[in-house]
C-alpha cells in the first residue's frame, strides 16, 4: 500500500496545512466571529465568545490601521459570513484530506482558493481605492498577504491529481 511522500518530501503541503490550522483556530471562530456579533464597533456589549482580548485586538486593528475592519459595510460583513459558513467547515475537511491524502479535496480547494482570491481582491481594491482606504496600505497588504500567496499555492497544488504516485515521484525530483 502506497502511502506518499514522507512530509519532508511534501514542505508546499506542510506550509498549506498549517495555513488550515491556523485559519480554522483564529481568524474563522475568532477574528471573524467578532465581527459577526458585534456590528457597531462603538457601541456594544462584549460577547461570551470571542474572548475580551480578541475583541479589543480586533477593534485596535481597526482604529490604527485598517477602518473598514471597524466600518463592516454589509458587503464586507457578507465576505465574514462565508467565512465562518463556507471556509470554517472546508479547513476541517482539507486538514484532514492533506493529512490522509485524499483526492476528493482536489475540487473543494480548487472553489476554495477562486473564492478567498476574489474576496481579498474586493477587499484590497476597497483598502487602496474605496471611500474607506487604508492610511496604512504597507501594514494592511502585509497582513492579507497569506490570504492572496497560500490560495495560489493550493491552485497550483491542485492543479494535477495531488496525492497520486506520479504526483509524489514529482516531489521527489
Amino acid at each position: 500500500m502506497h502511502h506518499g511522500a514522507p512530509s519532508r518530501r511534501r514542505p508546499l503541503d506542510i506550509v498549506i496545512l498549517i495555513y488550515f490550522f491556523f485559519n480554522l483556530i483564529f481568524i474563522s471562530y475568532l477574528f471573524d466571529l467578532e465581527q459577526i456579533v458585534i456590528i457597531n464597533t462603538s457601541h456594544f456589549t462584549y460577547p461570551a465568545w470571542p474572548p475580551r482580548f480578541i475583541v479589543d485586538l480586533s477593534h485596535w486593528w481597526g482604529r490604527n490601521f485598517d477602518p473598514l475592519l471597524n466600518a463592516r459595510p454589509v458587503w464586507w460583513r457578507a465576505t465574514i459570513w462565508i467565512d465562518a459558513l463556507f471556509f470554517g467547515p472546508y479547513y476541517l475537511c482539507a486538514i484532514y484530506a492533506f493529512l490522509k491524502r485524499k483526492n476528493w479535496i482536489r475540487v473543494p480547494s480548487i472553489v476554495y482558493a477562486s473564492v478567498m482570491l476574489t474576496n481579498v481582491t474586493i477587499i484590497l481594491s476597497e483598502e487602496i481605492w474605496g471611500p474607506l482606504a487604508t492610511p496604512h496600505l504597507a501594514a494592511v497588504v502585509g497582513a492579507n498577504a497569506s490570504w492572496i500567496v497560500v490560495p495560489a499555492l493550493i491552485l497550483y497544488r491542485m492543479s494535477r491529481e495531488p496525492f497520486s504516485e506520479r504526483a509524489d515521484r514529482g516531489a521527489e525530483q
